[in-house]
């Protein structure tokens, strides 16, 4: 009962002070696939990344049906910030198998952008995984580009070291990964990520499992990876910001009945992770959502999140700004007020907002647009 009424007084409260709307001078919008058009039935799973030379990757999947069966991993490229794009490229293609959740991060020192990725057997869906009934299990991937994402090596299993025999699903972001700026633990690259695990009292799947979240790392270039300890109970799709002291901010969809977000720190560059607590500031209704850092505006320090800012169903795309390193968040700008799902943000080399997000007028993944503004927008206050 307590879940209901905390449920009913957030949709009062979205309607009585709803985001408001980005209205800036220069918004560049574009969509850049749409569900029905093209090579492949239906697009999902945004991914944006801004490279060391500067062009804009937008990656997504190429589905045939659902979360299951014959899915390719797809990227578009862009070296005029976004006013025009390639043509698609399919990055992973494996027959009917499932190749999917981008996950790419850029390594500074070299400007090889690596790209983690998730493959299973078409014929396995989610649940059968997690009950550890399917033929095959669900296993991270990671691929390459040195030539600014035009080519991509093949596919390396990346199982034996970074998932746990006992997990059975898992699944890299979807979102963006980071490369840590300060502290003893700089250079090093973190990839958030997450799995189901054995759970005595878990409800997950119809049986005793649940989700929980990690990250991968690597302090050699990319060259080996490890996995973290994991965080728990209910919690997946995850994305992570380096906050001003080195603490790393892991920020996860929950499924724990709070219709927020569930926050995590470690202080010791991902390797181990502290319990999980929500963060009301941060409404959600069990989606996915982008958390970045976006530097110096202004003379403050602005992080930005990203999702369907609404306790119940998938409506309402807006972006949220902290200048206190995630401790809170204000400046909502409401960015598609119809249905809308997933989506991920980036930094553009003009400085720029530029955010991929899933939208729709009467379905939440009809398109994936892809809109950038000033950071002003986000800034301030206000409509601008």
């Amino acid at each position: 009962m307590k879940t209901i009424i905390f449920s009913f007084i957030l949709t009062i409260l979205a309607i009585l002070f709803p985001a408001r709307f980005v209205l800036c001078q220069n918004v560049s919008t574009m969509d850049l696939w749409q569900n029905g058009k093209g090579n492949y039935k239906n697009y999902r799973i945004p991914s944006l990344l801004v490279t060391k030379d500067g062009t804009l990757l937008a990656f997504c999947e190429g589905r045939e049906g659902g979360d299951s069966g014959d899915i390719d991993l797809l990227v578009k490229r862009s070296t005029d910030g976004g006013t025009t794009w390639s043509n698609e490229k399919v990055v992973w293609d494996d027959g009917r198998n499932t190749c999917g959740n981008p996950c790419p991060v850029v390594e500074e020192e070299s400007g090889r952008i690596w790209l983690f990725m998730t493959w299973n057997l078409g014929s396995d869906v989610e649940r059968r995984i997690i009950r550890k009934e399917s033929q095959d299990t669900r296993r991270p991937f990671v691929c390459y580009s040195d030539d600014d994402g035009v080519s991509w090596s093949k596919p390396v299993d990346l199982s034996e070291n970074c998932k746990d025999p006992s997990w059975g699903w898992y699944a890299t972001g979807p979102g963006v990964g980071i490369q840590l700026g300060t502290g003893k633990h700089k250079g090093r690259l973190v990839i958030p990520a997450d799995h189901s695990y054995d759970a005595p009292k878990g409800k997950l799947a119809g049986g005793p499992f649940g989700y929980g979240s990690h990250v991968l790392f690597s302090d050699d270039h990319g060259a080996t990876w490890k996995r973290s300890a994991h965080v728990k109970p209910e919690c997946n799709e995850s994305q992570v910001v380096e906050l001003a002291d080195g603490t790393l901010l892991l920020n996860m969809r929950s499924y724990n009945d709070n219709h927020c977000r569930a926050i995590s720190t470690s202080k010791d560059g991902g390797e181990t992770w502290a319990d999980i607590r929500p963060d009301r500031q941060l409404v959600e209704s069990r989606c996915q959502a982008s958390l970045i850092h976006y530097g110096t505006f202004d003379n403050k320090n602005m992080f930005l999140f990203s999702n369907p800012a609404v306790p119940q169903g998938r409506t309402h795309m807006t972006i949220k700004t902290s200048f206190d390193n995630c401790k809170t968040w204000s400046n909502a700008k409401l960015i598609h007020a119809g249905p809308s799902a997933y989506s991920c943000m980036a930094k553009l080399p003009n400085g720029k907002i530029g955010i991929l997000f899933e939208y729709g007028t009467d379905r939440r993944y009809d398109k994936i647009r892809f809109t950038s503004f000033p950071p002003k927008c986000c800034s301030h206050p206000g409509l601008y």
